[in-house]
């Protein structure tokens, strides 16, 4: 593909298809590992072994903290150091023991980020418990399925979860015996948890339950499972993906090595701000890699209006996000800006054009406009803490825009990030001062192989000369299966590929970049198909609308959407065009509806879209897209057929009404 040798490496020729298997494009590793993965250190088998040792090495060091609470007001980061997390680790660890759960077993564990969520979780290390997130952000029906089909023994929950967890009862008797506040328990609860026959524990009594007796940690090896994280997907019931801690060291080794390379790699002196759900692999990944430098997570409080403020008293070196945050705090940036009055607007814009400029040239972000950034970049940065150094996004596409915004303005590394759980989270990740990188997810971290292969119904050629298609990935850090579905595993896992279902475009650099989903596409009545998810990605570029689903039926010929208007935007549009009312009103009035079809129109036009790639009719609504509404997951990705269940009535109006 005329690609630079720069980042990756050809490790496996091309594979022509027939009409029956599609082409398969060249295998590519980073070129850091053109020789073969870096093999893991001898004294790591377990995950176990990467806390263990930070003890022996850090054992003074701050671990986890958590702000502290005097008289209902909130105060500074109390720390925990290693070596008393890993106390307290132990007697949880022997608690659990003491209730008759042996290697093997499952423990759920259900809230926010905390420090007891850390400890419980390094106690399944330790003891070869099969550490099982219950999601905070689903309702108690995936809760009772996951303790029902991973036949979880024993809970971990924070105080607001318990009642929670009580209501899958009678459904979880059979399995869950035991639950554990994070804080206190109330009467009520006792009552109640001994009408189901379960054994409840507040936090502080349940760390004493083992005191009488010290268990000996069981034998571990790498191939042992570590976690089943349940994803909720985006149909049917959540599946238990099993990642063993040979997936999460191999990451491990993978991150450090793609770092070293860079000198940019964490340090001791790092500070982490854990937000992000530990639910998932992205923080739970990057946590273990924090733990493994001996340096330091500070926890959010759980309200994501005083996260910000969190930030701010944390003074965190490295935080990960999602593109939902970055945008908001890109908002709330270009606003700042716009009501600072015209000398300051235009200030910044000089800083803004010039340092851009040099980054464009090659010039690192630091050395690119280092007197702007003191005079006024550097206050972005106090917003976000004053000292970080990398910003790092996952789970979902971030706008090129936004990206390049914020490698700018925020004086830090900004970089896109791709993997799923399934692969144990990281799999490609962009350099650093790489401003070309900007809207790709980078090349692959040097622990995975990778490959395209072709998708003909959706004109994805993957030995075109801009390669494209579906993205398969190996190597160990993949996990080892669906829990109870052989399957739904043989679909995705054959012969040792990992099919993602992510549609990449290999760029000429070696950088990958998202650009659909393999099931999103549509047929209409007149044979096209339709990538949905590129085009929702095309239509986002419009800035009056915040969100948009796109819709489309075999049985016709156009295409339908729901759009999330800009408040600010719409409203604005409004007070000039003479449309009056609250937002609500505003959204429901035909000269909006027409306007903002007017804007999806003009960006296809722009953009060379083909006819049928238009948008014919859209539905506004003001409510945005949400889980309470069942219409995302809780990495914000869509649920299409959850979305079409809840707006079947508008889509049926809108395809009768332009069928007129």
């Amino acid at each position: 593909m005329g690609m630079k040798k720069t980042y990756v490496v050809e490790i496996e020729k091309a594979k022509e298809g027939d009409e029956s298997r599609p082409s398969v494009g060249p295998v590519y590793r980073n070129v850091l590992a053109k020789h073969g993965f870096r093999p893991l250190p001898d004294a790591l088998h377990t995950c176990w072994d990467v806390f263990r040792l930070s003890v022996e090495k850090y054992p003074d060091n701050p671990m986890l903290g958590q702000r502290e609470m005097i008289d209902g007001k909130v105060g500074k980061y109390e720390w925990l150091t290693y070596k008393q997390v890993y106390d307290t680790v132990l007697k949880v660890g022997d608690s659990i023991c003491s209730r008759g759960i042996q290697k093997g077993a499952r423990c759920g564990i259900y809230g926010i980020n905390c420090i007891k969520w850390v400890v419980g979780m390094q106690a399944c290390n330790a003891h070869g418990l099969h550490c099982v997130p219950l999601y905070d952000s689903l309702g108690a029906g995936a809760v009772t399925y996951i303790i029902c089909h991973a036949q979880i023994s024993i809970v971990f929950a924070e105080e607001t979860k318990i009642s929670e967890v009580l209501k899958t009862f009678p459904d979880t008797a059979n399995y869950l015996k035991t639950l554990v506040s994070f804080g206190t328990v109330t009467n009520q609860q006792k009552l109640d948890a001994e009408k189901c026959g379960l054994d409840i524990y507040p936090w502080q009594e349940f760390l004493h339950l083992g005191t009488k007796n010290q268990f000996d940690l069981p034998p571990k090896t790498r191939s042992d499972i570590c976690t089943i994280m349940y994803t909720s997907g985006t149909t049917g019931e959540p599946k238990g993906v099993m990642i063993t801690n040979e997936s999460i060291l191999s990451i491990l080794s993978g991150v450090n090595h793609h770092l070293e390379s860079m000198n940019e790699e964490f340090r001791v002196s790092d500070v982490y701000f854990s937000y992000l759900p530990l639910a998932h692999i992205f923080d739970r990944v990057v946590e273990e890699l924090f733990i493994s430098t001996g340096a330091s997570i500070g926890f959010w409080r759980g309200d994501v209006k005083l996260l910000i403020d969190d930030l701010k008293e944390l003074k965190p070196t490295v935080f990960c996000s999602v593109p939902r945050v970055l945008d908001r705090i890109y908002s709330g940036l270009v606003e700042k800006i716009s009501s600072g009055g015209f000398l300051k607007h235009t200030l910044f814009n000089i800083a803004y054009n010039y340092k851009l400029r040099n980054m464009s040239r090659g010039y690192k972000h630091e050395e690119a406009a280092p007197r702007f950034d003191k005079i006024i970049f550097s206050k972005v940065k106090e917003g976000l803490g004053g000292n970080i150094r990398l910003i790092l996004s996952g789970a979902a596409p971030l706008l090129a825009s936004v990206e390049t915004f914020l490698r700018v303005v925020t004086c830090a590394h900004v970089l896109q990030g791709y993997g799923l759980t399934e692969t144990c989270a990281g799999s490609f990740v962009a350099q650093p001062n790489e401003l070309t990188m900007s809207g790709t997810v980078g090349p692959p971290l040097p622990n995975v192989d990778v490959c395209l292969v072709s998708v003909p119904e959706m004109g994805y050629d993957a030995l075109a000369s801009t390669p494209r298609g579906e993205i398969l990935l190996r190597g160990n850090s993949l996990f080892s299966g669906y829990y109870k579905r052989e399957d739904l595993t043989k679909e995705v896992l054959v012969d040792g590929w990992f099919h993602t279902g992510d549609i990449g475009e290999w760029q000429p650099d070696g950088s990958m970049k998202i650009i659909d989903r393999k099931k999103n596409i549509f047929k209409l009545s007149q044979g096209e198909y339709v990538a949905v998810e590129n085009l929702e990605n095309v239509f986002s570029y419009v800035p009056t609308i915040d969100a948009i689903w796109i819709y489309g039926n075999s049985f016709e010929s156009f295409l339908v959407a729901v759009v999330n208007p800009n408040q600010e935007s719409i409203e604005h549009w409004a007070t000039e065009n003479g449309v009056s009312g609250d937002f609500s009103t505003i959204c429901e009035n035909p000269k909006t509806n027409a306007y903002i079809l007017g804007e999806l129109t003009s960006i296809a036009k722009e953009k060379k879209l083909k006819g049928f790639e238009f948008i014919k009719a859209v539905h506004v609504d003001p409510l945005p897209f949400d889980m309470d509404r069942d219409l995302l997951t809780p990495t914000f990705k869509k649920k299409r057929a959850q979305f079409l269940k809840y707006y079947q009535n508008v889509v049926d109006g809108m395809y009768k009404s332009s069928r007129r």
